[in-house]
């Protein structure tokens, strides 16, 4: 996992804004409100990554976060987020929903939806963010399933709170070479326990289908530099056709030429604004990326962003 954030040695003013970019690298970008002075601002987390699955623990002062209706609809990867409530009780609301989080109960939210999350008496969860697209569920079932309380009494939720209370603080998994080996039995358990609720147990029979479209994805992102990826390569690679190709994504509302875009556009953008940024020229980065028109490149990461890539990298790097 990664090192331990802790706004004890960080100076009073700087603490929210960390917090803030923690959350945004880490997790998703979200609106928060301390609701308390800067020095008294207290945070302690950690971060870490199970192959696709992105997981994190924190204690913290009381505090309110918001995905707003502005945050919700940017253009990246929609997630689901499952919560674990370690001590205390916490509020998390979304589609129309409220939930009251106890000890030892869980609930889901999504990134596609304003969500707010109260912690009146402090912050005390570990938590998971799962690619929306890996737990290959229909959109109805996940809108129903949010902010609803799955509790303790619940033997298959006692199951699956222990499980992922443990692989949230386990360095054994996160360092050591198990960690691919989990990630597809973590999104079969928590599709069991969120189709189980729903009701439709034939949901939870299909592991198959499920485990092809998080195959998909990662391979997607392993080879997206790659300008020679095509939908033919990627159903060869998986042995599909591309007609399956395209109707497995589909069902998890994934357009598989905007995903390939917004994610090459994301890491153009993301170079241009590191430290070696003005080491190449604009166009030698989108061509690392599989953009091999510079003209096309710079228009549509226009769209995407609000300005020209040389802008951008320009606002990032200010020239002497």
């Amino acid at each position: 996992m990664s090192p331990v954030l802790d706004t004890a040695f960080m100076p009073p003013q700087e603490r929210e804004e960390v917090l803030r970019h923690a959350l945004r690298e880490s997790m998703v970008a979200v609106d928060i409100d301390h609701r308390l002075p800067a020095e008294d601002i207290s945070a302690r987390a950690r971060f870490g990554a199970v192959g696709p699955l992105r997981s994190g623990s924190a204690r913290a002062t009381a505090v309110t976060i918001r995905r707003t209706p502005r945050l919700a609809r940017e253009d990246e990867e929609p997630a689901v987020f499952l919560s674990l409530q370690i001590s205390g009780t916490s509020l998390a609301a979304q589609n129309g929903r409220e939930c009251l989080l106890r000890p030892g109960g869980f609930a889901v939210y999504e990134s596609i939806a304003p969500y707010t999350l109260l912690f009146d008496e402090g912050v005390h969860q570990h938590f998971f963010r799962f690619p929306r697209a890996a737990l290959a569920l229909p959109e109805r079932l996940l809108r129903d399933i949010t902010a609803v309380p799955f509790e303790p009494d619940d033997p298959l939720v006692r199951l699956a709170f222990t499980y992922f209370s443990q692989l949230a603080v386990s360095e054994e998994i996160h360092q050591g070479g198990h960690a691919d080996a989990v990630v597809v039995p973590s999104i079969e358990l928590l599709r069991a326990v969120l189709t189980t609720r729903y009701g439709d147990s034939g949901l939870a029979r299909a592991p198959l289908e499920a485990a092809l479209g998080l195959r998909i994805t990662q391979y997607i992102r392993e080879h997206l530099a790659d300008r020679d990826l095509s939908a033919a390569r990627i159903a060869a690679a998986h042995g599909i056709s591309v007609r399956q190709l395209y109707v497995v994504l589909s069902r998890s509302g994934i357009s598989l030429g905007d995903w390939i875009r917004t994610r090459r556009l994301a890491e153009c953008r993301r170079e241009l604004a590191g430290p070696n940024g003005r080491l190449r020229t604009v166009a030698a980065i989108a061509r690392s990326w599989g953009f091999v028109d510079a003209t096309h490149f710079s228009r549509v990461f226009k769209q995407a962003y609000g300005m020209s890539p040389r802008d951008w990298r320009d606002l990032r790097h200010p020239r002497p």
